[in-house]
């Protein structure tokens, strides 16, 4: 089997790779930064007593966590073009992951804030503080602490997500081994190549899971 497996393709074609795996990073990368941000709000806004905030965070995250990942790319890609709204294929992707990836965070660091004991945002009350110095001070470090984990978690499946850019022409790591395959008509070397470099950003996600939980493991002990 492997004496019909072409290396000599796969090496001619390296560059593409990587700089497709660039291009796989700095999207799954911009893509992190804005789901936590959209995560953090979205997961603030859903605890909170008024629903004028509460029921717009719900409807966003039950919304997004109900339909797939495609669905909402094509509907960013091809839907809001015809409504007036026309961005470049990068900032569609991205725009599609962010949204995607922070409906799920916001659940994510909704269990870690639920997990703080009341104590302690009682005490913080007692002291003072307001609402959102509890939240700075008190709430989201320990909830952040808390679900790095998962959160690093649902960085590994953004990353997987983002293969599917490739349906919109985005030069990803998909991309690449598509565009292998249609130029030599080499599907298992193309493919093979590109499943290679995702394992790597999975074992270097891992990593720093590992390395993140024994620091928590540790800030515990002392």
């Amino acid at each position: 089997m492997l004496e019909t497996f072409n290396f000599r393709v796969i090496w001619e074609y390296l560059p593409l790779f990587f700089k497709c795996l660039w291009a796989t990073t700095w999207l799954s990368g911009l893509s992190l930064a804005g789901a936590l941000l959209i995560g953090i709000l979205a997961a603030v806004m859903r605890l909170s007593p008024r629903r004028i905030l509460s029921f717009p965070a719900g409807v966003y995250i039950e919304t997004i966590r109900s339909t797939p990942l495609l669905a909402q790319i094509y509907f960013f890609y091809f839907g809001l073009p015809s409504l007036g709204f026309r961005m470049s294929e990068e900032v569609t992707g991205v725009l599609a992951l962010v949204l995607n990836s922070g409906a799920y965070i916001a659940e994510i660091v909704r269990a870690g804030i639920i997990s703080i004991p009341q104590g302690q945002i009682e005490a913080g009350m007692a002291t003072g503080l307001g609402y959102i110095q509890r939240l700075r001070y008190i709430v989201l470090p320990q909830a952040l602490g808390v679900t790095i984990p998962p959160l690093l978690g649902q960085a590994i499946v953004l990353v997987k997500d983002s293969a599917l850019l490739s349906l919109i022409s985005i030069a990803e790591l998909t991309r690449a081994g598509q565009i292998m395959n249609s130029e030599r008509f080499m599907p298992a070397e193309g493919f093979f190549t590109a499943a290679v470099f995702y394992l790597a950003l999975y074992f270097i996600l891992k990593g720093i899971l590992a390395y993140s939980q024994k620091r928590l493991i540790f800030r515990e002990a002392r």
